[in-house]
């Protein structure tokens, strides 16, 4: 693999040069592309690359397989970011934007943008030019960017060729030559995972109670009215969310109550939109109630899932941090489960799925982290790989992001007796298409914290 890796990366390289010295030269395709911008300063509030691009070679070349790549660094903490086309000769509606980040950062770039077209676009006849594409990014809290150190900025205000972005057509770099980390020409291997793309959700849970509309508004819903899992004939309290301060920062606060009999349970979970990459969360787990007589069955949650659309759904999918204090499901005490689910049908009970356990108490706050990439779903909990799931379970759609705090059917203690239990979510986050170390989601998370910014989603 590294051979060939090698083999193919000097042949790229020789070409690329090549392409770089005399692009008008080379037979068959050639593209050139033309810089300035806007936004001159060595910090700006958002980055005004402008580009044409030209057909200076003998073929015509249709625009949706044809991409630009402009290199820069990230500033910290990395909040993401957000393009923009202020105008385009072609149309914005045929100008996308990409953020994906290099395998080898160097010191002037660790992502870039990529720039592409839809096939509304046109071609490129030979001689041709794009017209102008004046466009724009920003990071999503508009915190100020300094891109005098990023590789491809200079401060030009008319257009001239400029080597230090690259075009491809159909993934193979036709013109510039990109920093170290770029490897044109060596396609990704089968097994690779997909390469990351900057776009992250964090939540600090910074709210004032569970009708806070910036809850809503940023895609999460507190669950009310019935519905499983629990105790038949549960409700979902909305009221029991709340969000108080623990040791100096604010948490997410799931308390969920019973009689004996009747129960108010809890959750709050965000829309269906994640996949691949790295889930995160510090959540504190509790063994005992917070008042009333101990002994339930409760199960205390951080997961993501899929609905079930019928039984046996091939394309449910569900990923498991489940702790329960009290035992449950046959286990007389403590117990943490991973699990990862195929899927299942619910009357005559199947379940198809993987897990890993361990029979302790896990009272307390801990870091869980999963990665779903290459086929694989890798449990950490505080740092240390609790479980390696995969095959035929591994995921195949997108999931939402869930908290819930439920006692589990036939488990509740027969004494009468208002008894209530809290699970606490300190924050949340997730890197799409990326596997984050356990140690680098927990350097993130105190980036964003040290920097003010209390939530950032840019989560498609």
């Amino acid at each position: 693999m590294l051979s060939r890796r090698f083999l193919a990366a000097a042949a790229a390289a020789a070409a690329l040069t090549a392409f770089v010295q005399s692009p008008a030269s080379a037979a068959g395709d050639a593209l050139t592309a033309n810089y300035r911008t806007s936004a001159t300063g060595a910090t700006t509030d958002q980055v005004e690359p402008w580009f044409t691009i030209a057909n200076t070679g003998t073929t015509t070349i249709p625009l949706a397989e044809v991409t630009l790549r402009y290199y820069f660094r990230g500033e910290t903490p990395d909040v993401g970011y957000r393009f923009a086309c202020s105008w385009a000769v072609r149309g914005c509606g045929n100008v996308t934007g990409t953020f994906r980040q290099l395998s080898t950062p160097t010191s002037t770039a660790d992502r870039y943008l990529e720039v592409g077209f839809t096939s509304g676009a046109g071609s490129l006849a030979p001689g041709a030019n794009t017209g102008d594409l004046q466009l724009r990014f920003y990071r999503t809290n508009w915190g100020s960017i300094t891109q005098s150190d990023d590789y491809s900025f200079t401060n030009r205000t008319t257009y001239a060729a400029w080597s230090k972005v690259t075009v491809q057509r159909g993934g193979t770099t036709i013109w510039g030559t990109g920093p170290g980390g770029d490897d044109p020409g060596d396609p990704p291997d089968p097994g690779d995972p997909p390469g990351p793309t900057g776009e992250v959700l964090f939540d600090d849970f910074a709210y004032t109670s569970s009708s806070d509309a910036r809850i809503a508004q940023r895609g999460w819903t507190v669950r009310s009215g019935g519905g499983g899992p629990g105790v038949p004939g549960a409700t979902w309290d909305p009221s029991l969310v709340t969000f108080p301060t623990v040791g100096g920062n604010q948490v997410l606060q799931l308390e969920s109550s019973n009689n004996g009999s009747s129960a108010r349970q809890t959750e709050l979970y965000h829309q269906r939109k994640f996949f691949q990459g790295t889930y995160g969360a510090r959540v504190f787990f509790a063994d005992a109630p917070v008042r009333g007589v101990d002994g339930d069955n409760v199960v205390e949650t951080f997961f993501t899932i899929t609905p079930l659309n019928a039984p046996m759904d091939p394309d449910y999918g569900e990923l498991d941090f489940e702790y329960l204090p009290n035992g449950g499901w046959g286990e007389p005490s403590n117990i943490l489960y991973t699990t990862t689910w195929e899927t299942y049908q619910n009357e005559p009970w199947v379940a198809d799925n993987v897990h890993t356990e361990a029979r302790r108490s896990f009272a307390g706050w801990h870091d869980l982290v999963i990665q779903v990439a290459s086929g694989r779903v890798k449990y950490y909990v505080d740092g240390t790989l609790f479980a390696d799931h995969g095959d035929r379970y591994y995921p195949e759609t997108p999931m939402s992001i869930n908290f819930n705090l439920w006692f589990i059917s036939g488990g509740l203690v027969g004494q009468p007796g208002d008894r209530a239990y809290r699970q606490q979510v300190d924050w949340v986050y997730f890197a799409e298409n990326e596997v984050v170390s356990p140690a680098q989601v927990s350097s993130r998370v105190s980036g964003y914290r040290t920097s003010g910014v209390a939530h950032v989603d840019t989560v498609r």
